[in-house]
This record gives structure tokens, C-alpha cells and sequence, in this order.
């Protein structure tokens, strides 16, 4: 017993630290209050400064993907840590000493780096993989998910140290949806170098305005397909050269208005849309790279003609999660953007975790990409 003192941190904080707890489809979330975090070796406790709410926390409440209940949601954010566990501090992805008081993003995943998984380079998928905002919560472990005042940072996690003068709006997303474009991107040039290819992104929410913008820099000519005309708009101002309307023809029509003769060289699908992901073979060039992001929740099955593929030497590939270094570059790319407001604007009206009802209607409704969440502060006492 006393040797397992010596190995723990316990802290706690003046006022409480709170949770959100989703039990189910239609249940009303749970505020539930956690007295203390006793912390381990490499592990370490962030107080949230502003969670966004994904696409997939709203799936989940709607009941179109399942979840292990009750747990706490919510795996996008932007924090500040407040206390480290005992012995050496964690590093962070770029190997740098994590330290109180440091403003960090961090990534959704946690993997063990020994199975047969990480040793094959793919620590997105680890046997054992822990994610946060994903896990049935229990008791040890109450602050896993970002809708919270703080986050239960385990060993391993991958975090990434960002710059006190971003707004918190553009880096929240950092952990989910730019991270994750990172790793699209990644398994895309690959195959074929982004300078001077053509891609077409087909979904413009966050995910899609973020690969316009991150394609765009890497020196593609983008176009762009979503079938809301807002959406649309915001691709142009993104760097898109020119927009289709989500339909079947979408990105082909796109792709003829910025004059791409031979269709795209990458395409990445972030949609999940049945119709789009079976366009877009149709609209490739030979030699063409598909990267499929979105479908991650059962849309049924998308016929797709095998002569094809064949005969225009089609690849196509599935990204899910992403690996530590995507956390990094994603943090990089949205410290580097000269238009931070634009990114900002993707994220609506911030709610306090009070008010997360009303976040969460407008999150259902799709009139941001992003809706916010502000816990507000709290001080941190540590015991032990």
C-alpha cells in the first residue's frame, strides 16, 4: 500500500472538477462532479480551455453509432496542464519536457507501443488502443473525454505543446478533425506528390475546409463538392478553385470548371456519403490516389466497377485515427495559418458546460462546423 503511495499524485482543485456523462440515446447528460484525480508516472491533469463537439460525439447522442455508456464525451480541445504524476515528466510528440503551465492540445488516441500494431508503424490501431471521449467511464479514469473542466491525461499520450497567441477556436480541433486531414494527406502523397496535383475534396464541413486549406499550401489545385451552398462559399475562401454541388456529378463539374481535363490525381473523401464515395472513381485520372476519411459509420454498401480501378491503376485507402506525428503537424499548420480568424469562425457560439443542451441543438442543426464548449477556470491545490 505505501509503495503504491509513493507512485500516485493525488490532486484536487478548489471549487470541483466536472464531467458531462452521456448514458444513452435520448437520457438526459449527467453533471458529475470528480473530487480528485490521483495521478500515475508519465501521466498528467489539463484543464480544458475550450472543447469542440465532432460530428461523431453528435452521431453518438443520436444513436447512429454505438458507445460504450455511460462515458464522458468529447475528444477535441485545447488546455493548459495543471499538475504532472510523480517521477519524470512526460515528453511531448517532439520530444520536448512537458511542464505546468504549458498550453497543449492532445491527441484521441493512446497506444501501447508494443503490439504487433505500433511495432508495424500503425499506432492508430493498437490492439489495446484507448480514446479519449470513446471509453465506458470508470472509476480511476472519470475525466477521459474533452466535455469537462479537465482531462485525465494517461501515460502515452500524445501531446503537443501550442502557442499561447492562438485563439483557442482554431486549435481546439487540432486533436480530431485537422490531425486527421494531416494523416489523409499523408497517405495520399505517399502515392502521389501533393505539389502541383489536382484534388478533390468531396464534404465541406471541418474536416473538408480544413484539407482545401492544408492541399492548397502544399501547392494542389483543389476543387470542392458539398451539397450546402454555404459550405460551397467557405471552399472558395478556403483555397478551392472551384465547387460542385455534392451530387453525383459534383466533382466532376468542379473539376470541369477549374479546367482539370484529366480529373483529380488525389481525392479525399471525407463525407461518408454512399453517392460521393461512388462518384468519385469516375472523375480520377490514371494513377490516381483515393483516400477515404469519412465513412465511419454504416451507410450501406457503395457498388464500385473493378475494371475501373484496373485499368486507371487506382489506389484506394482508408484513414482512420491518425499517428502522433499527424497531432504535431495538425498544430504546426494552425499555427502557421496568417488567417486565424477565418478558422476561428468555424467554431460557433461557445456554451458553457451549463448550457451544453443548447450546444448540442446547435450542434445537431450543422450551422457551424464546430460548436464550443468554456468550462470556465478553476485553481488547482495538489495533495500527497
Amino acid at each position: 500500500m505505501k509503495l503504491a503511495e509513493r507512485t500516485r499524485r493525488t490532486v484536487r482543485v478548489q471549487g470541483t472538477m466536472e464531467a458531462l456523462v452521456f448514458r444513452g440515446e435520448g437520457v438526459r447528460f449527467e453533471r458529475v462532479a470528480v473530487p480528485q484525480v490521483d495521478l500515475g508516472p508519465g501521466e498528467a491533469l489539463a484543464a480544458v480551455e475550450l472543447a469542440t463537439i465532432c460530428g461523431s460525439d453528435v452521431h453518438t447522442v443520436l444513436g447512429h453509432r454505438s458507445a460504450p455508456a455511460p462515458l464522458v464525451l468529447g475528444h477535441e480541445q485545447v488546455g493548459r496542464i495543471v499538475a504532472l504524476g510523480p517521477g519524470r515528466a512526460p515528453r511531448t510528440v517532439d520530444g520536448a519536457e512537458l511542464k505546468v503551465g504549458d498550453r497543449v492540445v492532445w491527441g484521441v488516441a493512446v497506444d501501447c507501443g508494443r503490439c504487433r500494431y505500433c511495432t508495424a508503424g500503425l499506432p492508430q490501431k493498437c490492439a489495446s488502443l484507448v480514446k479519449y471521449g470513446h471509453e465506458r467511464i470508470r472509476r480511476g479514469w472519470e475525466l477521459s473525454g474533452g466535455f469537462a473542466s479537465h482531462v485525465h491525461l494517461r501515460a502515452r499520450t500524445p501531446v503537443v505543446v501550442v502557442a499561447e497567441e492562438v485563439p483557442a477556436a482554431v486549435l481546439a480541433p487540432a486533436g480530431c478533425a485537422t490531425a486527421t486531414v494531416m494523416a489523409a494527406l499523408a497517405a495520399a502523397s505517399a502515392i502521389r506528390p501533393l505539389e502541383g496535383a489536382v484534388v478533390a475534396v468531396s464534404g465541406c464541413g471541418m474536416l473538408g475546409l480544413t484539407a482545401v486549406a492544408a492541399a492548397r499550401a502544399r501547392g494542389a489545385t483543389v476543387v470542392a463538392s458539398d451539397p450546402d451552398p454555404r459550405r460551397r462559399a467557405l471552399a472558395l475562401g478556403f483555397g478551392a478553385s472551384a465547387v460542385g454541388d455534392g451530387g453525383r456529378e459534383g466533382i466532376a463539374s468542379a473539376l470541369a470548371a477549374a479546367r482539370a481535363r484529366n480529373g483529380y490525381t488525389v481525392a479525399l473523401e471525407v463525407s461518408g456519403a454512399p453517392a460521393a464515395v461512388q462518384s468519385l472513381p469516375a472523375a480520377s485520372d490514371i494513377g490516381a490516389v483515393l483516400v477515404l476519411v469519412g465513412s465511419v459509420f454504416p451507410a450501406g454498401t457503395v457498388a464500385v466497377d473493378p475494371e475501373l480501378v484496373v485499368r486507371r491503376m487506382l489506389t484506394v485507402r482508408g484513414v482512420h485515427n491518425y499517428a502522433p506525428q499527424h497531432l504535431l503537424e495538425a498544430a504546426w499548420f494552425l499555427e502557421q495559418q496568417a488567417d486565424h480568424a477565418a478558422f476561428g469562425a468555424l467554431v460557433g457560439a461557445t456554451h458553457s458546460l451549463d448550457a451544453f443542451d443548447e450546444a448540442l441543438d446547435e450542434a445537431r442543426t450543422g450551422g457551424a462546423a464546430r460548436v464550443g464548449l468554456d468550462p470556465g477556470p478553476r485553481a488547482v491545490t495538489l495533495v500527497g
